[in-house]
Parts: C-alpha cells; structure tokens; sequence
C-alpha cells in the first residue's frame, strides 16, 4: 500500500510513548432505547385499560337492552370491573416480589383477556359482571406492575420522556374509547367492545415473553392475607349496601346489615393493621397531612366525579335520543380538555401551591359539573361539545394535583406503600361515585320514559355537584406553600421524612 494513503486506524490519535493505546468505544445506547419493547408493552397495557375503562360507557343503553335489564341497571357492570382494581391493586406488589414481574405481568394479561372474552359472549347481567371481575381481576395488576418495572429499568434521566410515552398512549386509550364504543355499538355490535381485547392481550403475551424484565426478591416477607380479605370484605359489603338501595322497595334493613358489616370489617381491619408488620395499608402514613388529605380529597372528589359520563350517556342517548357513535363522540373532548391542562399543571403548582389551586380547581369543578343541569333536549351539540372540554380541562388538573399531592411530604422510601394506598383509594372511590350518581338518578326517576331522565339527569347532576363541593374544605387544610421537589411532576421524592 502507498504510504501517503492512511488505514483507517491510522487516523486513530497516538498514545504519548509507554501509555497502551487505546480503541475508542462505541456509544453506549440509553435505557430508553434499550428497553424501547418494554416500553411500549407497558404502553400498550395503559391502552388497553385506559379504552375499556371508557369504551363501555356509551354502550350501556345497547348493553341493557340486549341483556334486557334498565340502562341504570347497568351500573353493576361498571362499579364491579372498579372495585375489583381497588381491591386486588395492594396484594400486586408482594406478588412480583415472590413470583416476579415477567410472570405475573403475563398473568395479568392473560386474566385480562379471558375475561374480555368472556365479557363478549355473556348472555345475561349476572354472568357479565363476573366476567368484569375477572377483567378487573388482571387489570389489577397492569398498571402498579408496568409502572414498577419502568422505574426499575429506565434510568432517571430517561425515566420522564420513557413516562411521556407512556401516558401519552394511555390518553390515546380515553380519547378513542367513548368514539370507539359508540359506533361499534351503533354500526356492529356491543360485544366487540370486549372482544378486541383478545387479539390484543394475545400481542401483549408475546413482547412480554420478549422484552419483560423478571425481576423478584429473594426473602420476601409473609403477604397479609387477613387483612386482605378484611378490607375486601369490608369494600364489598358497603358496595352491596348501595346496589340494595338503588333497587328500591324499602329494603332498609338488608341495607342496615350491609352497612353495619361494611363499617365493623373496616373496624377490625384498622385494628388488625396496627398490630401487623406488613399490613396491606399501612395506616401510619395517616399521620402526614398531605396523605389524609390526598386520600380523603380524592375520595370526596370522585364520589361527585366519577358518574358524570354514565350520566351524560344516558342523558344524551335515553333523554335526549343521540345516536350511540355522536354520544360518544361528545366524551371526546372531556380527554382532549385533560390532556391540554397537562400543559399548565406544573406551572400553576408552583405558582400558587396544592392547598390554594385543589381548594378553587374543586370549587370550580363543583360549578362545572351543576351548570350541566342547564342543558336540555334541545342544546346545541357545540354548546354540549365545549362545555365537556372545559370540564375535562379542569378535571385534568384536578386528577393530577390530587394525584401527586399524596407524595409531597413522603421520603422516598415511603413512595411504594403510599402509591398503592392511592391506587386503592381512587378506584374504590370510583365504584362508589357510580354507585352513588346511579342511586340518585334511579331516585328521582319519575318513570322510565325518555322524558323523565332530562329532569332527574338535572337534578342529580346539582347533587353531585354538592358533593364534589364539599372536598374543596377536605383541601383547605393542607398547610400554605409550594409543591415539595418534583411533586408537580408526579415524582416520588421529596422535603421531608415521616
């Protein structure tokens, strides 16, 4: 070879005399795009259990008539797949610890869809609300097991756009799903709706097999199976109390003992917690200000929240005749209003801090939720249309402020046992804000014509709005000032220890 033409490792800089020379390394790819399957597996089951929490809901009116029960008579369906997440959601954690997350992540996905599957071919009420407990049943563990696994794996300076993804295909999952929902129950059937779950559960079992870390711990300590079926007990019995109620005829004494069992299992669960070394909630956390009033905020909120779009369902497609696919249509904006105060959240938390923004936000959404009581048979479809935006805007900001506000004054170390309580807490208050919209529509039903769901639609709405009213006092006692570090953002760390 000439001399004048340089190899490739001749253009390599030389080491000073008596140093090794050395080869430069190829870039070292980032966590993100190492675990890029990861990523979208778990992306993928937020897509899946963010559309099937919101697909169902304008299928509800074809749902009742082909099992031949009342729309209201629907909320079973609804309020079950719920609470079944709230209440297997704390046992997730101590089963990836002994079983390890690859394993009990395809299990999830594999309950999921069985019991999507199961959901589409049920032929009456009673067998579809054990299929959405068993859907609930897998879904339990989707969303505590992918979020675990991805702080496990990214590193923290990926771990936020890694998140973005993420959420952003979860919210994909709301805005398709009340659209999706409507025109398969308008134009095919209501049974797609669960059955476009098992193709996808199907995928989601193989890049499971093929990009879900196994990670486990090698001493795991004992599961609290007591207080497990304490706190369940307890959940249902209440749940029970509530469905026996909206049924009507007076059956108070059922609803008596029901309520009675519901608050002595809640009684001796407490008791059992205290003298437990690892409870299934650990009541200690009570004792920060920031969590009680997270979760008792959160639990007055959705109880006022959580049935406005079964209500506005009915309201649109019962009272008002719409068609299912432009009552779905009208859902859509409430998830786009979500996503737009995403933007804004983190600003306005450090400008005015939890205790001022939750305290007017709640207010705010109180207003919001009543002025729906304004609307009538013949309101515009853009009125109704941005009237669900603004709602959804400030019921975006209200989730996340309320959401993150359980971390602000937790050591880190505290983060995993305080997401769990707010995980359960969330859902549990969901199945019962159903409950509790369904039981007070049911109530001022004068008949089951269509005329009669436009006046109890109104008042109902006025009532939750009360209710929802109320948590903004639940916020007035959080103390004055700033968000702790990365609590606008959802992080776990923050000021000050326990």
């Amino acid at each position: 070879m000439p001399d004048n033409l340089a190899t490739p490792e001749a253009l390599l800089p030389v080491p000073p005399p008596g140093e090794p020379a050395t080869v430069p390394l190829p870039p070292t790819p980032s966590s993100r795009e190492r675990y890029r399957g990861l990523i979208w597996l778990v992306a993928a089951a937020f897509f899946m259990q963010a559309l099937d929490s919101t697909i169902v809901n304008t299928a509800v009116p074809a749902m009742a008539e082909a099992l031949k029960v009342t729309p209201l008579g629907m909320r079973t369906a609804l309020t079950s797949y719920v609470l079944t997440l709230a209440i297997f959601i704390p046992a997730s954690p101590w089963l990836c610890d002994r079983f390890g997350t690859r394993r009990i992540f395809a299990a999830a996905i594999a309950t999921f869809t069985v019991g999507s599957l199961l959901c589409g071919i049920a032929q009456s009420l009673p067998q579809l609300v054990a299929a959405r407990v068993l859907q609930g049943l897998g879904g339990a563990a989707l969303m505590p097991v992918g979020r675990y696994v991805l702080v496990r794996s990214i590193d923290k300076r990926d771990f936020v756009r890694a998140m973005s993804t993420v959420a952003t295909v979860g919210l994909m999952g709301s805005v398709l799903g009340p659209m999706l929902g409507g025109a398969l129950a308008q134009f095919t059937s209501w049974r797609l709706i669960f059955l476009i779950n098992v193709p996808v559960g199907l995928a989601g079992l193989w890049m499971n097999r093929q990009s879900m870390p196994d990670y486990r711990l090698d001493k795991v300590h004992g599961f609290d199976f007591i207080g497990f079926l304490l706190f369940a007990a307890a959940s249902a019995m209440l749940l029970t109390a509530s469905e026996v109620a909206s049924g009507g005829g007076g059956e108070w004494v059922r609803i008596a003992i029901y309520g009675v069992l519901a608050v002595v299992l809640g009684c001796v669960y407490v008791w059992h917690s205290r003298r437990t070394k690892h409870p299934v909630a650990d009541l200690n956390l009570l004792r920060v200000r920031s969590v009680w009033v997270s979760l008792a905020g959160n639990l007055f909120t959705r109880l006022g929240v959580s049935g406005m779009f079964l209500l506005l369902v009915l309201f649109l497609q019962v009272g008002c005749g719409w068609s299912p696919l432009m009552a779905g249509l009208m859902m859509v904006p409430q998830a786009l209003g979500s996503i737009t105060a995403k933007w804004m959240i983190n600003r306005l938390l450090n400008k005015y801090g939890y205790q001022r923004l939750l305290f007017t936000n709640t207010l705010v959404v109180a207003m919001m939720l009543a002025s729906f009581a304004l609307l009538g048979k013949g309101s515009p479809m853009w009125l109704i249309a941005v009237m669900v935006y603004i709602y959804g805007g400030f019921m975006g900001m209200q989730y996340t402020a309320m959401n993150t506000l359980i971390y602000n004054d937790l050591d880190v170390k505290y983060a995993s046992q305080a997401s769990s309580m707010a995980s359960t807490a969330q859902y549990l208050s969901m199945s019962f804000g159903i409950a509790l919209a369904s039981l007070l529509m049911e109530a001022l039903l004068q008949g089951h014509t269509a005329e009669d769901y436009i006046p109890a639609f109104r008042w109902t709405v006025l009532l939750l709005g009360v209710v929802t009213a109320t948590a903004s006092w639940v916020f007035s006692r959080l103390q004055s000032g700033k968000p702790g570090r990365g609590a606008a953002d959802g992080a776990t760390g923050s000021r000050t220890s326990m």
